[in-house]
């Protein structure tokens, strides 16, 4: 196995009931809930299903061994769910208890930056993603950490890989992965939540994580969905898996989805902006600002075009998920 890692950088015609929970998480703040609850939740659904039995066996009995703090407040409901899928959101809850984890949720890639810039894009200074993964696999395959930072680093990986399957949290225009891309979404105008940062809901990243997913999970369970999904792509998973881990690859693929396929499907193209710091949506000369102008309007044609991007990578998520940990626990 490879993992291949650099060092380094969260962002973070439905029915009514699915469109307001779609509205809800649209107003969430910049940067918050990669894939949302039920991206993240199927993700570890479909790696329970290509874990080998001790594999999932090993997982199940260190996550029980050290469970989640019962006092951590959970933004996803984890009723109903298994240790693995209640996990896969666990990273997003403990942004306020550990600043320090936020850049390990995405790579900022510049979008039209050359496959040489991955390196650069995941500052030591903060990590990134690809070095996030790189670094919990090590503290998970340590057999004399602490249960409980093993199982916070197994929580840690079923998270990250997939975020890292969110082809925003491989980019940036200088607009936090999308973020500062402010969209009107099935009618819903794009609203300035907060006019200091000129940040705006709903926004490109948010419809990825929330709005689109729910749309394309329609009225099934998650539990459903993701069984769709694993069985949809069936005949493709054997060949991601000869493929190997390789994170830099699996990082570097969003990237090139971000740019085909996010900005190259809205009805407004976007300009690729020359790179410069931004750290919010008022850095760039007013990048939200300026994009707002744009009157992005995004509706069912959109969501045709990119549904079958969206469908692959979560399914990738799975499948490569249980690859790594297959591996751990061989």
């Amino acid at each position: 196995m490879e993992f291949n890692c650099s060092s380094r950088s969260i962002r973070g015609g439905a029915r009514l009931g699915v469109l307001g929970a779609a509205i809800i998480l649209l107003f969430s703040p910049v940067r918050a809930w990669p894939w949302g609850c039920e991206g993240h939740q199927a993700v570890a659904m479909i790696a329970e299903k290509h874990m080998t039995a001790h594999a999932l066996e090993m997982a199940n009995r260190l996550l029980q061994s050290a469970p989640i703090d019962p006092a951590l407040p959970r933004y996803c409901p984890s009723v109903g769910l298994d240790l693995m899928a209640d996990s896969s959101t666990w990273a997003d809850d403990l942004r306020t208890l550990r600043p320090e984890a936020s850049p390990w949720h995405y790579i900022d890639i510049p979008r039209d930056a050359p496959r040489t810039a991955l390196a650069e894009s995941c500052p030591a200074s903060t990590g990134c993603v690809t070095s996030a993964i790189a670094h919990q696999i090590e503290l998970l395959r340590s057999d004399g950490t602490d249960a409980r930072v093993r199982a916070d680093a197994l929580r840690f990986i079923i998270h990250f890989v997939g975020d890292l399957h969110q082809p925003l949290h491989c980019v940036t225009n200088n607009d936090l992965g999308g973020n500062c891309v402010p969209i009107d979404f099935f009618g819903v105008a794009p609203v300035e939540r907060n006019p200091l940062t000129e940040s705006y809901a709903p926004n490109l990243h948010g419809i990825w994580d929330t709005g689109i997913i729910l749309r394309l999970k329609g009225t099934e369970t998650v539990a459903q969905w993701a069984a769709s999904l694993d069985q949809q792509y069936s005949s493709q998973e054997g060949g991601w898996e000869k493929q190997g881990i390789n994170v830099e690859d699996w990082a570097w693929e969003g990237h090139e989805l971000a740019d085909s396929v996010v900005y190259a499907k809205l009805p407004v193209a976007i300009p690729v902006e020359k790179p410069v710091p931004a750290k919010s949506c008022a850095d760039d000369d007013h990048v939200s600002t300026r994009l707002l102008k744009l009157h992005e309007q995004v509706s069912q044609q959109y969501v045709d075009a990119v549904a079958p991007t969206i469908n692959e990578q979560i399914t990738k998520a799975g499948v490569r998920l249980a690859m790594v940990l297959n591996q751990i626990w061989p």
